[in-house]
């Protein structure tokens, strides 16, 4: 066979992936491969479903008291679970997880609810990343009395335990979500601030950025371009475990009268109206603090399995 020197022969060499794609399917093989996370994204997925899918799942409207409505008699109020297939008689309403004192359904009260539990949980938690990762990456990359003057005020925050701070910002502002939410968000800051602040003294000593302001990089692009992204995996971690604190400080703020107002359906405000019942009537206490639980407990398996995931000195082999 003879091959003539003129024609170019074409070699198949298999094209080489983007760093940053081989990165990120090695980073999601990681976290799929670990027990916890999976476990944490399954409930929280379910859990979003759950949220999204709510006026469709509800049996009821979740305001909508029970109190002289068609084929309602009788002693209302606290009234427990009936579920058909479970025995109950089919001479009264089916109501999956039973009526609050108000004779509303809990079941669909509880599926609304889990819609402001995670707008609480998500949003403080993006606008604590958001602003305590700009003043720690500014501390950090700035230092000087600039760092000092920040670093101090975050220090001035974390000197008050975060719930109680919350309740002060609340409570100055008036009762209500949308000002719990924000005293969430302000009391959380400094965790990310502190956080962003250490991992940019640690990133910015790196060969490839002094490299960078030699080759005359502005501060502004070392910053934001070539330190910000190497300092996010703790950031992200910590805003994964962070959002389950944050539902849990709704909660309890909604618990004392601070956060959702009747009759928003919120988890905490559910537990409140329900804590002298315990005994009587433990299904208005059990449900709502069952969703908690469950909630609280997807976003730190989350977390631990991101952190196990994206530390770079963990043996995965």
């Amino acid at each position: 066979m003879t091959i003539n020197a003129a024609t170019p022969v074409k070699l198949d060499v298999p094209q080489a992936r983007p760093k940053h794609q081989s990165m990120l399917a090695e980073t999601l093989r990681y976290i799929l491969r670990n027990r916890s996370a999976v476990i944490g994204i399954v409930i929280i997925a379910a859990l979003i479903l759950i949220a999204l899918a709510a006026p469709i799942l509800a049996t009821h409207d979740p305001l909508l008291p029970m109190i002289g409505q068609p084929g309602y008699s009788g002693r209302l109020p606290a009234r427990p679970p009936c579920v058909y297939v479970l025995g109950c008689s089919t001479d009264q309403p089916q109501h999956y997880l039973g009526l609050d004192l108000n004779a509303r359904d809990i079941f669909s009260r509880l599926l609304f609810g889990a819609r402001v539990s995670l707008v609480v949980g998500f949003a403080s938690v993006i606008f604590s990343i958001v602003i305590g990762s700009l003043l720690g990456m500014v501390s950090g990359f700035v230092g000087g009395w600039l760092d000092t003057l920040i670093m101090r005020l975050m220090d001035v925050l974390l000197a008050f335990p975060s719930l109680l701070l919350a309740i002060v910002i609340v409570t100055v502002l008036g009762p209500g979500l949308q000002n719990a939410l924000l005293a969430i968000s302000i009391v959380t800051i400094p965790v990310y601030a502190r956080l962003s602040r250490a991992q940019v003294l640690s990133v910015k000593e790196f060969e490839y950025v002094t490299a960078n302001r030699a080759l005359g990089a502005t501060p502004l692009r070392t910053l934001f371009v070539h330190i910000f992204p190497n300092s996010l995996t703790p950031l992200i971690v910590q805003g994964t475990l962070g959002i389950g604190t944050a539902v849990l400080d709704a909660a309890a703020l909604s618990f004392i009268g601070l956060g959702a107002q009747p009759p928003q359906a919120e988890w905490g405000a559910m537990l409140s109206v329900a804590r002298s019942y315990v005994f009587t009537a433990p299904h208005m206490v059990f449900f709502p603090g069952l969703a908690i639980m469950i909630t609280v407990l997807g976003f730190n398996l989350l977390g631990d399995g991101l952190r196990d995931a994206l530390d770079p000195r963990l043996n995965r082999n």
